[in-house]
């Protein structure tokens, strides 16, 4: 006897309601424990990197990724404050790792690590959501770098250039003024566009970098990622990638993006922070073997593309003045060229405080003019000769007249110092930088 449509319903609604409760089991979890930094789950059924999220017994959800998976249990870190999360909280599968919503109306906007906005300016309008992990272009897509790039630092633009798509380190102890160099680089600089992330700084310090340090014709054409060194390991590394997506969209957009990230050492630190909750063995100086595959991911994802280019600057903070220690040996080896700020110099008030001969940029002699390429060796031969005769000249042990390179680097001296030294709020236009290399090494001709 043949059923009827009536018949089936019912078994109908009992198999649909069946095949709910497998999906909610197979998408959802529990909280088993919280140890320290980490929350271990039974369930759900997940992928690494993907976004969770833990219902606390009262309040919002917690968002929190999965970083790990430990005897068929799910380790998860968390994107926020953890109250109210304990035994049994429910936690829901999202199937899809942060994204960020995107568009050009991002300008002039300060966001925090996860990409909301923090300068209570309202909701962003979006014309793109990316995912923060990002795609490394492959080496035959991107552009050869051809071009100079000015940052309106004269030390930079005429003994240090860097090219449109460069990635560059910029090496410091703390307080030798890596913050306030990096501000006159994104006031004065040729980019079309500025994305800075502050990654790990004190709360204090960013109201001071936005006001004093960026001003108001900086902060016109730039996007600001900000996650303090108070936010949790997770929200400091998320805060890199999103302002690394945000200078990707301007990049395929095919415009030249000035990337600034201050500093590649808290990103490591909190990448520290989350291999050893999740297992990891330290490896060179406490630091997980997660940390050294981050960096080239992170670092990667920067320079020149098809259309566009983002030319990086990456701040590292040498730990006691060390610029062998881990961190620093690793980035440097990554990237394009490194520029080392002196303690001495400063100490003597010589801002910016570039050491010009300890740094290097390995594609100046590919954007520089043949011109400007004479023009500053002689200089830095200069600075070289007189660094070997300094501690002679400084006691009077030397003689006017015994070696004539000692004696023109000595004439030589004063006009160098001037030319290297710049105020905060002086703007150098690339035309004026070579007209005062041309002067300071004409004077000898």
């Amino acid at each position: 006897m043949m059923r009827t449509t009536e018949d089936l319903t019912p078994r109908v609604a009992h198999y649909n309601r069946y095949l709910q409760q497998l999906d909610d089991t197979i998408h959802s979890g529990r909280v088993n424990q919280v140890v320290g930094l980490t929350i271990e789950s039974i369930g759900p059924t997940t992928n690494i990197g993907d976004l969770c999220l833990i219902q606390p017994r009262v309040g919002q959800g917690v968002p929190a990724e999965v970083v790990g998976f430990r005897d068929q249990k799910v380790l998860l870190m968390p994107l926020s404050e953890l109250t109210g999360v304990g035994p049994g909280s429910l936690v829901t599968a999202t199937g899809s790792p942060l994204a960020v919503d995107v568009s050009e109306a991002l300008l002039g906007r300060v966001l925090d690590g996860l990409g909301n906005p923090m300068d209570g300016k309202g909701y962003v309008p979006a014309t793109k959501r990316l995912s923060v992990q990002g795609r490394i272009p492959k080496p035959l897509e991107r552009q050869r770098i051809k071009s100079p790039l000015s940052v309106g630092v004269r030390a930079i633009d005429g003994l240090l250039t860097c090219g449109r798509g460069q990635r560059i380190g910029v090496f410091a102890g703390s307080g030798v003024g890596k913050s306030t160099l990096l501000g006159m680089m994104a006031r004065n600089t040729e980019a079309d566009v500025n994305v800075i992330a502050l990654i790990g700084e004190r709360g204090r310090e960013v109201r001071e970098f936005l006001e004093r340090d960026l001003a108001p014709e900086g902060m016109a054409r730039s996007v600001v990622v900000v996650a303090t060194s108070d936010q949790p390991a997770l929200v400091r590394i998320k805060g890199a990638m999103v302002a690394t997506t945000i200078a990707e969209f301007f990049r395929d957009l095919g415009k030249d993006v000035l990337f600034v990230m201050d500093s590649v050492t808290r990103l490591a630190l909190a990448q520290r922070e989350v291999g050893l909750a999740t297992g990891e063995p330290p490896a060179t100086r406490g630091y997980t073997p997660s940390v050294f595959a981050l960096l080239p991911r992170i670092l990667e994802r920067t320079g020149p593309g098809s259309v566009g280019t983002i030319t990086a600057f990456y701040t590292v903070l040498v730990e006691g003045d060390d610029l062998n220690e881990p961190i620093t040996d690793t980035v440097r080896g990554i990237l394009d060229g490194h520029i080392v700020l002196n303690r001495a110099l400063a100490e003597k008030n010589h801002y910016p405080a570039i050491d010009v001969l300890a740094s290097v940029s390995r594609l100046m002699t590919e954007v520089a003019s043949p011109e400007h390429k004479t023009l500053a060796g002689r200089i830095r031969a200069s600075m070289a000769t007189y660094a070997d005769a300094e501690d002679l000249i400084n006691i009077g042990a030397y003689a006017a007249g015994s070696n004539p390179q000692i004696d023109q680097a000595i004439r030589l001296h004063p006009s160098i110092t001037a030319f290297l030294r710049q105020e905060t709020t002086e703007a150098c236009q690339w035309p004026d930088t070579l007209a005062k290399l041309r002067a300071i090494v004409g004077n000898e001709q």
